[in-house]
């Protein structure tokens, strides 16, 4: 086991606590942003707003008919990309579930900071509050194919407009919570377009028990989806569609994370008086244990760290990861 202790647990709980007027606070600069724009509509994505101005981070609201609002997305660029002339290695980073997560919440958790000097773009796109990184089995609210958006728009849409290497040694995919889940699955969906796939906090199992509940990940998923998203509709379907769980399950999927760098990240201690931290990491905990246990049956080599604490991003692992993620990539 490896025990890599938080730095600054108690500034960071991503799963909560953030204010509508913090999000708008630092997406104020970017709002007033008009849709002119070094990059270009494709791929089914029409610029509706761009903001370029920052040297590091750019950011791009779409109109899709994949989702029924317009979605946004932050391009966090290295420090000398505009000088270098360098092509780069790009990380795709996903948020987790809540109403107050979005394309933002890693630049509230200060990511310029951890990537400075780093030769590594990061894109941070939105999911929806309870997406999942799939496209649902129902929709009450309109179109919500999240999965669609991100793997066959935005990814080549990235790949055509900034200087990426479009190939699996050229990619990653990471995430908190719900964004770690749906980094394990498209990382093992679609697995000839990522390298490296890390989970921090993600749940890793969506049929295993968690507290004695069978497929409690995939009954969360619907239930989630269907207050937050989709109004009444779910992301699997009532009954399940079963194919579906399966295609996405990463536990089902053990021979697509062969020739992966894998990085995974669980609490073993959560708030015992915080229901929502304690339901979460518990969960995550059980599921990565499984899927932990399959991978080395399997002799599918990975990274893994139980540490203390609840369901929250941990600053320090995630630029472990970062710093593994370049070493495992094609280089700038």
């Amino acid at each position: 086991m490896s025990e890599h202790r938080p730095t600054r647990r108690s500034v960071l709980k991503a799963a909560g606590g953030l204010s509508a007027a913090m999000a708008l606070g630092a997406g104020s600069v970017l709002a007033s942003a008009s849709a002119a724009s070094a990059a270009n509509d494709g791929f089914g994505l029409h610029i509706m707003e761009a903001g370029e101005a920052d040297p590091r981070m750019w950011y791009y609201r779409f109109s899709t008919p994949e989702i029924g609002w317009n979605p946004a997305v932050n391009v966090l660029l290295p420090d000398d990309y505009h000088t270098s002339g360098r092509t780069y290695p790009v990380l795709y980073l996903f948020h987790g579930g809540g109403t107050d997560q979005d394309f933002i919440t890693f630049d509230r958790l200060h990511i310029r900071d951890w990537t400075a000097g780093k030769p590594i773009i990061v894109v941070m796109p939105d999911g929806g509050h309870a997406g999942w990184y799939c496209n649902p089995v129902t929709s009450n609210v309109g179109p919500r194919n999240w999965e669609s958006f991100h793997i066959n728009q935005l990814l080549p849409w990235i790949d055509a407009n900034f200087r990426t290497f479009a190939e699996y040694d050229g990619r990653a995919v990471s995430g908190f919570s719900m964004g770690g889940f749906g980094a394990l699955k498209y990382a093992a969906k679609y697995y000839g377009h990522f390298a490296s796939v890390s989970a921090h906090s993600g749940p890793a199992s969506l049929r295993g028990p968690v507290a004695g509940i069978p497929g409690a990940v995939v009954h969360w998923a619907n239930v989630s989806s269907a207050a937050l998203d989709l109004a009444g509709g779910t992301v699997y379907g009532v009954p399940w569609d079963q194919n579906r769980v399966s295609m996405d399950n990463p536990c089902e999927r053990l021979d697509s994370y062969r020739n992966k760098r894998i990085f995974l990240v669980a609490g073993t201690s959560p708030e015992p008086i915080n229901w929502f931290d304690t339901m979460n990491e518990v969960g995550v905990l059980q599921t990565q244990r499984e899927f932990r246990g399959l991978l080395d049956r399997a002799g599918i080599p990975f990274e893994w760290h139980e540490v203390p604490g609840g369901h929250f991003v941990r600053p320090d692992l995630f630029q472990n990861d970062l710093d593994g993620i370049i070493d495992r990539l094609r280089k700038a």
